[in-house]
């Protein structure tokens, strides 16, 4: 009996050794995708990333968070540390990662699709930087974990890619203040959990779609400063709740409908 009981012992030595190595390996990973993305960066003027060095572990760096189970680095948030330079395609090694937020800084250059396989990523936010003479990209439209999505403030231009509508469990969704052009989708109505929409201050054109009644989470919805057209569908005094609406400095004719006044949140 005592034979079988030592083979037993050796092989959990060795799924044990092996679970260290694999966790090592990972977390190995992270730190050489994260000084990769130091080496892109132009100008630190606060060194906010001094500390960000290969003798040291990346969870106890600044604006990174790590998952205490797995040992990974799961959020890395640069937002307004005034950073300069473009974004490294090896952080899709970051793979468990939840939360990038490089807002209000001055990235700039391609936004890189090798980003496509950060399939767990929830938060998304590259507001406020300088990917001027860039579209939208189309791949975002396959991290199908998306809850936000914040891309307000950076130039863009082009269409609304319509990859986006697959986002299903998408809340903020925030494009405004861009150079987008074309018309809303109709499908936009597949974002049934969308709470906050914003495409103002960019070129859109044409009606508003009446699928925005599918948007039966929606609590405001942004619009003004493009050039929409047509009346302002009915549909929208449904959304029962709606708590701001923003519709001025567009080309919209016609009279309000009285349904927008039933909405007991105005």
């Amino acid at each position: 009996m005592g034979k079988p009981s030592f083979l037993v012992f050796l092989l959990l030595l060795h799924c044990f050794m092996g679970s260290l190595a694999w966790t090592d390996t990972n977390i190995s990973t992270d730190k050489y995708a994260l000084l990769a993305l130091k080496s892109y960066i132009t100008s630190d003027p606060y060194d906010f990333l001094a500390n960000w060095s290969v003798s040291s572990s990346p969870c106890n760096w600044i604006g990174i968070k790590c998952d205490t189970r797995h040992r990974r680095v799961h959020s890395l948030n640069l937002g307004g540390m005034e950073l300069k330079g473009s974004i490294s395609p090896q952080l899709r090694n970051l793979s468990i990662l939840v939360e990038l937020d490089l807002s209000d800084n001055n990235f700039y250059g391609q936004i890189p699709e090798d980003l496509v396989r950060l399939r767990n990523l929830k938060v998304f936010n590259l507001s406020y930087n300088d990917f001027h003479d860039e579209q939208v990209p189309t791949w975002i439209g396959n991290l199908s974990s998306l809850v936000q999505l914040n891309l307000r403030n950076n130039g863009l231009y082009g269409f609304i890619p319509l990859s986006l509508f697959n986002l299903l469990l998408l809340e903020i969704l925030d494009c405004s203040h861009n150079f987008i052009e074309g018309t809303i989708p109709l499908q936009v109505g597949r974002l049934e959990q969308l709470m906050i929409l914003r495409l103002a201050h960019n070129k859109l054109s044409g009606n508003i779609p009446q699928t925005i009644s599918n948007l039966s989470s929606l609590e405001l919805l942004s619009l003004s400063f493009n050039s929409l057209s047509g009346g302002i569908p009915n549909e929208i005094g449904h959304l029962s709740q709606l708590k701001t609406l923003y519709l001025g400095a567009n080309q919209l004719a016609g009279s309000i409908p009285s349904s927008i006044f039933n909405n007991s949140m105005f």
